[in-house]
Protein backbone atom coordinates (compact mmCIF):
# COMPACT_ATOMS: atom_id res chain seq x y z
CA UNK A 1 0.00 0.00 0.00
CA UNK A 2 1.42 3.36 -1.27
CA UNK A 3 0.24 5.99 1.00
CA UNK A 4 0.50 10.04 1.05
CA UNK A 5 -0.19 12.79 3.16
CA UNK A 6 -0.54 16.13 1.82
CA UNK A 7 -1.78 19.79 3.37
CA UNK A 8 -2.95 20.91 -0.04
CA UNK A 9 -3.99 24.36 1.49
CA UNK A 10 -7.06 24.29 -0.62
CA UNK A 11 -8.18 21.50 -3.28
CA UNK A 12 -9.64 24.21 -5.57
CA UNK A 13 -6.60 26.60 -5.42
CA UNK A 14 -4.50 23.08 -5.90
CA UNK A 15 -6.31 22.23 -8.56
CA UNK A 16 -5.68 25.27 -10.39
CA UNK A 17 -1.77 24.02 -10.14
CA UNK A 18 -1.68 20.99 -11.05
CA UNK A 19 -3.12 18.80 -8.56
CA UNK A 20 -5.13 16.66 -10.87
CA UNK A 21 -2.10 15.96 -13.47
CA UNK A 22 0.05 14.91 -10.84
CA UNK A 23 -2.43 12.12 -9.28
CA UNK A 24 -2.00 11.35 -13.45
CA UNK A 25 1.14 9.87 -12.77
CA UNK A 26 -0.10 7.43 -10.03
CA UNK A 27 1.78 8.96 -7.23
CA UNK A 28 0.21 6.45 -4.40
CA UNK A 29 -2.92 4.24 -3.85
CA UNK A 30 -4.19 6.09 -0.74
CA UNK A 31 -3.62 10.23 -0.37
CA UNK A 32 -4.93 11.46 2.83
CA UNK A 33 -5.05 15.58 2.30
CA UNK A 34 -5.51 18.52 5.10
CA UNK A 35 -6.76 21.80 4.77
CA UNK A 36 -9.23 21.09 2.00
CA UNK A 37 -11.51 23.90 2.28
CA UNK A 38 -13.86 22.61 0.32
CA UNK A 39 -17.01 20.23 0.78
CA UNK A 40 -17.40 17.15 -1.99
CA UNK A 41 -20.27 19.49 -4.05
CA UNK A 42 -17.51 22.37 -4.18
CA UNK A 43 -15.01 20.40 -6.50
CA UNK A 44 -15.25 19.17 -9.47
CA UNK A 45 -14.19 15.26 -9.19
CA UNK A 46 -14.95 13.72 -12.65
CA UNK A 47 -11.60 13.33 -13.48
CA UNK A 48 -10.03 11.82 -10.03
CA UNK A 49 -12.94 9.57 -10.17
CA UNK A 50 -12.09 8.37 -13.82
CA UNK A 51 -8.42 7.74 -11.85
CA UNK A 52 -9.81 5.36 -9.94
CA UNK A 53 -10.24 7.05 -6.73
CA UNK A 54 -13.15 7.26 -4.04
CA UNK A 55 -13.39 10.39 -2.12
CA UNK A 56 -14.14 10.28 1.10
CA UNK A 57 -14.37 14.10 2.77
CA UNK A 58 -14.96 15.27 6.00
CA UNK A 59 -14.94 19.34 6.13
CA UNK A 60 -15.15 21.94 8.43
CA UNK A 61 -18.70 23.36 9.72
CA UNK A 62 -17.02 27.10 8.65
CA UNK A 63 -17.10 27.10 5.19
CA UNK A 64 -13.03 27.24 3.44
CA UNK A 65 -11.68 26.22 5.87
CA UNK A 66 -9.79 23.61 7.16
CA UNK A 67 -11.49 19.61 6.67
CA UNK A 68 -9.60 16.55 5.32
CA UNK A 69 -10.53 14.30 2.83
CA UNK A 70 -8.81 10.95 1.95
CA UNK A 71 -8.69 9.92 -1.76
CA UNK A 72 -8.29 6.03 -2.06
CA UNK A 73 -7.81 3.98 -5.23
CA UNK A 74 -8.29 0.63 -2.64
CA UNK A 75 -11.73 0.19 -0.98
CA UNK A 76 -11.90 0.90 2.84
CA UNK A 77 -13.78 -2.09 4.74
CA UNK A 78 -15.42 0.85 7.04
CA UNK A 79 -14.77 5.38 7.31
CA UNK A 80 -15.43 6.61 10.48
CA UNK A 81 -15.74 10.55 9.96
CA UNK A 82 -14.11 12.52 13.34
CA UNK A 83 -13.49 11.19 16.31
CA UNK A 84 -16.01 12.33 18.64
CA UNK A 85 -15.17 15.36 20.36
CA UNK A 86 -17.18 18.33 19.66
CA UNK A 87 -14.63 21.17 18.74
CA UNK A 88 -12.59 19.21 17.04
CA UNK A 89 -15.10 17.28 14.99
CA UNK A 90 -16.88 20.98 14.17
CA UNK A 91 -13.32 22.08 12.26
CA UNK A 92 -13.59 18.61 10.39
CA UNK A 93 -9.92 17.54 11.83
CA UNK A 94 -9.61 13.59 11.58
CA UNK A 95 -11.18 10.90 9.29
CA UNK A 96 -10.50 7.00 9.66
CA UNK A 97 -10.65 4.43 7.13
CA UNK A 98 -10.09 0.64 7.69
CA UNK A 99 -8.17 -1.70 5.28
CA UNK A 100 -8.27 -5.17 6.49
CA UNK A 101 -6.40 -5.13 10.04
CA UNK A 102 -5.18 -1.91 9.29
CA UNK A 103 -6.47 1.38 10.36
CA UNK A 104 -5.61 4.57 8.58
CA UNK A 105 -6.07 8.09 10.28
CA UNK A 106 -5.79 11.22 8.70
CA UNK A 107 -5.60 14.10 10.79
CA UNK A 108 -5.30 17.95 10.56
CA UNK A 109 -3.87 19.11 13.90
CA UNK A 110 -5.02 22.82 14.62
CA UNK A 111 -2.01 25.33 14.60
CA UNK A 112 -1.40 27.95 17.34
CA UNK A 113 0.10 30.50 15.33
CA UNK A 114 -2.11 32.98 15.55
CA UNK A 115 -2.03 33.61 19.09
CA UNK A 116 -2.50 32.33 22.59
CA UNK A 117 -6.35 31.14 22.21
CA UNK A 118 -5.53 28.74 19.94
CA UNK A 119 -2.11 27.96 21.08
CA UNK A 120 -4.27 26.67 24.37
CA UNK A 121 -6.43 25.12 21.70
CA UNK A 122 -4.12 23.09 20.10
CA UNK A 123 -2.61 21.85 23.78
CA UNK A 124 -6.69 20.66 24.27
CA UNK A 125 -6.57 19.21 21.39
CA UNK A 126 -3.40 17.40 21.20
CA UNK A 127 -4.42 15.54 25.25
CA UNK A 128 -7.68 14.65 23.56
CA UNK A 129 -6.38 13.41 20.49
CA UNK A 130 -3.38 11.40 22.36
CA UNK A 131 -6.57 9.75 24.59
CA UNK A 132 -8.32 8.67 21.16
CA UNK A 133 -5.30 6.96 19.86
CA UNK A 134 -4.54 5.31 22.93
CA UNK A 135 -8.46 3.52 23.59
CA UNK A 136 -8.43 3.39 19.28
CA UNK A 137 -4.97 1.00 19.42
CA UNK A 138 -6.30 -1.44 21.80
CA UNK A 139 -8.83 -2.89 19.54
CA UNK A 140 -7.25 -1.88 16.22
CA UNK A 141 -3.57 -1.88 16.91
CA UNK A 142 -2.00 -2.04 13.49
CA UNK A 143 -2.33 1.88 13.08
CA UNK A 144 -1.02 4.66 10.57
CA UNK A 145 -1.61 8.16 11.19
CA UNK A 146 -1.22 10.47 8.38
CA UNK A 147 -1.14 14.51 8.16
CA UNK A 148 -0.45 18.09 9.11
CA UNK A 149 0.80 17.81 12.87
CA UNK A 150 1.98 21.29 12.79
CA UNK A 151 5.17 20.61 15.48
CA UNK A 152 8.60 20.13 13.99
CA UNK A 153 9.92 17.13 16.54
CA UNK A 154 13.48 17.96 16.47
CA UNK A 155 16.47 20.36 15.74
CA UNK A 156 17.03 18.42 12.55
CA UNK A 157 13.28 19.01 11.29
CA UNK A 158 13.52 22.82 11.48
CA UNK A 159 16.13 24.94 9.41
CA UNK A 160 16.69 27.04 12.40
CA UNK A 161 16.18 25.99 15.62
CA UNK A 162 17.40 28.43 17.19
CA UNK A 163 15.59 31.64 16.08
CA UNK A 164 12.77 29.57 16.05
CA UNK A 165 12.73 28.30 19.88
CA UNK A 166 10.08 30.64 20.86
CA UNK A 167 7.41 29.65 17.79
CA UNK A 168 4.42 27.92 17.79
CA UNK A 169 5.20 24.71 15.94
CA UNK A 170 8.33 24.03 17.77
CA UNK A 171 7.33 25.30 21.75
CA UNK A 172 9.40 23.12 24.11
CA UNK A 173 5.67 21.51 25.14
CA UNK A 174 4.61 20.66 21.84
CA UNK A 175 7.95 18.91 21.09
CA UNK A 176 7.98 17.18 24.15
CA UNK A 177 4.20 16.00 23.16
CA UNK A 178 5.95 14.11 20.31
CA UNK A 179 8.33 12.65 22.22
CA UNK A 180 5.69 11.21 23.91
CA UNK A 181 3.73 10.39 20.71
CA UNK A 182 6.59 8.41 19.32
CA UNK A 183 7.52 6.58 22.90
CA UNK A 184 3.50 5.20 23.04
CA UNK A 185 4.63 2.78 20.25
CA UNK A 186 4.33 4.82 17.13
CA UNK A 187 7.83 5.31 14.36
CA UNK A 188 8.49 7.96 12.23
CA UNK A 189 8.26 6.77 9.21
CA UNK A 190 10.36 8.96 7.44
CA UNK A 191 13.06 9.12 9.90
CA UNK A 192 13.12 5.34 9.91
CA UNK A 193 14.76 5.53 6.54
CA UNK A 194 16.37 8.95 6.68
CA UNK A 195 18.32 10.24 9.14
CA UNK A 196 19.50 13.28 6.85
CA UNK A 197 19.09 16.84 7.92
CA UNK A 198 17.36 19.80 5.67
CA UNK A 199 14.21 17.49 4.84
CA UNK A 200 11.11 19.70 5.15
CA UNK A 201 7.78 19.41 4.03
CA UNK A 202 6.19 22.96 4.54
CA UNK A 203 7.99 26.44 3.77
CA UNK A 204 6.42 29.95 4.15
CA UNK A 205 5.35 32.12 1.62
CA UNK A 206 7.67 34.94 3.06
CA UNK A 207 11.66 35.33 2.08
CA UNK A 208 11.40 32.76 -1.00
CA UNK A 209 11.59 30.07 1.72
CA UNK A 210 11.32 27.16 -0.47
CA UNK A 211 13.51 28.31 -3.00
CA UNK A 212 16.43 28.71 -0.76
CA UNK A 213 15.14 25.11 1.32
CA UNK A 214 14.15 27.62 4.72
CA UNK A 215 11.21 24.68 5.70
CA UNK A 216 9.93 23.06 8.38
CA UNK A 217 9.36 19.46 8.78
CA UNK A 218 5.73 19.23 10.41
CA UNK A 219 3.91 16.25 8.52
CA UNK A 220 4.72 12.82 9.10
CA UNK A 221 2.77 9.41 8.96
CA UNK A 222 3.42 7.38 11.57
CA UNK A 223 2.79 3.62 11.80
CA UNK A 224 2.29 1.47 14.97
CA UNK A 225 5.01 -0.52 15.83
CA UNK A 226 3.64 -3.64 14.96
CA UNK A 227 3.94 -2.66 11.74
CA UNK A 228 7.95 -2.23 11.31
CA UNK A 229 8.49 -5.53 9.44
CA UNK A 230 6.16 -4.63 6.77
CA UNK A 231 7.39 -0.99 6.16
CA UNK A 232 9.23 -0.77 2.53
CA UNK A 233 9.56 3.24 2.31
CA UNK A 234 9.60 6.31 3.16
CA UNK A 235 10.13 10.06 1.58
CA UNK A 236 9.32 13.53 0.93
CA UNK A 237 8.45 14.69 -2.28
CA UNK A 238 9.55 18.85 -2.05
CA UNK A 239 9.42 19.58 -5.47
CA UNK A 240 5.62 18.73 -6.08
CA UNK A 241 4.31 22.64 -5.37
CA UNK A 242 0.74 22.63 -5.43
CA UNK A 243 0.32 24.31 -1.97
CA UNK A 244 3.07 25.43 0.87
CA UNK A 245 3.26 21.89 1.95
CA UNK A 246 4.44 19.20 0.06
CA UNK A 247 3.61 15.49 -0.07
CA UNK A 248 5.41 12.97 2.44
CA UNK A 249 5.31 9.34 1.65
CA UNK A 250 5.39 5.58 3.02
CA UNK A 251 4.74 2.25 1.34
CA UNK A 252 4.11 -0.80 3.18
CA UNK A 253 3.35 -4.34 2.94
CA UNK A 254 -0.54 -4.61 3.43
Amino acid sequence: MRIITYNVNGIRSAITKGFTEWLETDPADVICLQEVKATKENVDLARIEALGYETYWYPAEKKGYSGVAIFTKIKPDQVYYGNGIMQSDAEGRVIRADFGDLTLINAYFPSGSSGDVRQAYKYQWLDEFYEYIGKLKAERPNLVVCGDYNICHKPIDIHNPASNKDSSGFLPEERAWMDKWFDSGFIDSFRHFNTDPHHYSWWSFRANSRANNKGWRIDYISASQSLQDRLKHGTIYPDVKHSDHCPVYMELNR
